[in-house]
């Protein structure tokens, strides 16, 4: 378990580019927190470093959305699980994860069967801060699940 202070929007979509960084093909990973936490800032900055097509957005209405890059390699999936109540209805939306790279808002408690290999982030927004503050930083838990994401010393890079 790994933990980081991402201080602004814009720091956060740097900590997207440099999880892109890291993932390939068959990569899951796994967004938590509440609404207006940063998950969909993150995830733009990871579309960005992968040079997806199109903007990310949050696919709240349409459950998933498939960006394709524009270099051919493995798309970025972005689901919204928040409707979804059990891990079958994520395996329903019959995404190629092998092939594919896939991160999932608001999916805690729902890779049972889906996955044995995931990167976990949970982003912990402030309360009680600065109600004059126009900008509040985040907290980060990264948590690795499976061998593929045992290690997170790749996280250094972020503290500096």
């Amino acid at each position: 378990m790994t933990t980081l202070t991402v201080a602004s929007p814009q720091a956060m979509a740097e900590l997207g580019r440099l999880i892109a960084g890291r993932l390939r093909g068959g990569d899951l990973v796994l967004l938590n927190g509440e609404l207006g936490a940063g998950k969909t800032t993150l995830t733009r900055g990871i579309g960005a470093a992968l040079g997806v097509r199109g903007a990310v957005t949050s696919p709240t209405f349409v459950l998933a959305r498939t960006h394709p890059r524009a270099d051919g390699e493995p798309p970025l999936v972005h689901v919204d699980a928040y409707r979804l109540t059990s891990a079958m209805e994520l395996d329903d939306l019959d995404i190629d994860y092998a092939a594919s790279i896939v991160v999932v808002e608001w999916g805690a408690g729902l890779l049972d069967g889906v996955a044995t290999s995931w990167l976990n982030i949970d982003i912990e927004r402030p309360h009680g801060g600065d109600p004059e503050a126009e900008v509040e930083p985040r907290a980060l838990v990264f948590t690795g699940h499976g061998e593929r994401w045992e290690r997170l010393e790749w996280l250094d890079a972020a503290r500096d």
